[in-house]
């Protein structure tokens, strides 16, 4: 390891300064649950700065630079109200059928969130992720072509 990248306090510990975030250059689309994760996150570690005991340095880089992540996503979230209607868009949740990998047809809901609250385990995926933007904007009965798939949407909600 680099000693440009290791800090030694007075003590003589040394530990690492962690490096912030990466943060998506994709706009900050957000649903209002989604701005609400947000929000509370900033507030768990504002609360977290403030209980942190002052010797621990290495806690004290970790939650700063999540800190300046949700912060940084919270200035630049923009709400989306989800509209609902016919066509697919930001918030709508749908439910596509597709074939697998052996030639079964499987049906497959989701909700198109932003990037950080897309969760594709609990049914949701980010919108710029390559089936909900090749998706968006379509109706009922349209058929795309994800990753030499096709993928057709069956319901809209």
């Amino acid at each position: 390891m680099s000693v440009a990248f290791v800090k030694e306090p007075e003590g003589g510990e040394a530990f690492e300064n962690l490096p912030d975030r990466p943060i998506s250059p994709h706009t900050n689309f957000v649903t209002p649950e989604g701005l609400a994760q947000i929000e509370a996150e900033v507030a768990r570690l504002e609360k977290e700065v403030a209980s942190l005991d002052p010797a621990d340095k290495a806690e004290d880089s970790r939650i700063g630079r999540d800190l300046r992540y949700w912060a940084a996503r919270k200035n630049t979230a923009q709400l989306v109200e989800p509209k609902g209607g016919d066509t697919v868009q930001f918030g709508s949740t749908v439910t596509v059928v597709r074939e697998d990998e052996s030639g079964k047809e499987t049906r497959q809901t989701f909700r198109i969130v932003g990037e950080d609250e897309a969760d594709p385990h609990k049914g949701s995926i980010s919108y710029v992720a390559p089936l909900a933007r090749a998706i968006t904007g379509k109706t009922i009965g349209d058929v795309v072509e994800v990753n030499g798939h096709e993928v057709e949407v069956v319901e809209i909600r």
